[in-house]
């Protein structure tokens, strides 16, 4: 029988699957959860950005709220200016490092580590946490915002660490 009112049919009530078919289903479940969890890249195991590979130019960063909302950002080394973040611009930037600095915060870390921003000659980019020690690989995140980072580079060739 077909049609709107056809009944479908029912399995037999009271009965439990196959205890076979139970096993095999919590051993796919168990196999799954076991290959997300040893999957999940780790600080030190060789899955940062920039793990292994030369890096064609890169600069320690420290980055300071100014009075005016501004961000002043300046090469860890001398002090000396790299650029000023307007208030109310460069929304990523900003973002990112929001993000890193409640990282140090949770971990109790102030700011005399300084952040390294690399560009890596496979054509990466990535900010480093020094105090941390998490590395953002900023290509993740699109063109748009690796090219606000990348301004903050030296010129290439220069490295400033």
């Amino acid at each position: 029988m077909s049609g709107v009112g056809a009944a479908m049919p029912r399995p037999p009530r009271g009965r439990s699957p196959h205890p076979s078919v139970v096993l095999a289903t919590g051993a796919l479940l168990l196999a799954v959860l076991v290959a997300t969890v040893m999957s999940r890249p780790r600080p030190g195991d060789g899955l940062e950005a920039g793990h292994g590979r030369p890096a064609s130019v890169s600069i320690d960063l420290r980055f300071e709220d100014l009075p005016d909302g501004g961000v002043a950002v300046r090469r860890a080394d001398d002090g000396a200016a790299v650029a000023v973040l307007a208030p109310g611009t460069e929304g990523f930037v900003r973002a990112t490092l929001r993000g890193l600095a409640r990282d140090r915060k949770r971990g109790d870390f102030g700011p005399e580590q300084p952040f390294r921003l690399s560009a890596w000659t496979d054509g990466g980019l990535s900010l480093e946490d020094r105090a941390t020690g998490r590395t953002l690989d900023l290509r993740a995140f699109g063109s748009t915002q690796v090219e606000a980072f990348s301004r903050l580079l030296p010129a290439s060739g220069e490295d400033k660490r």
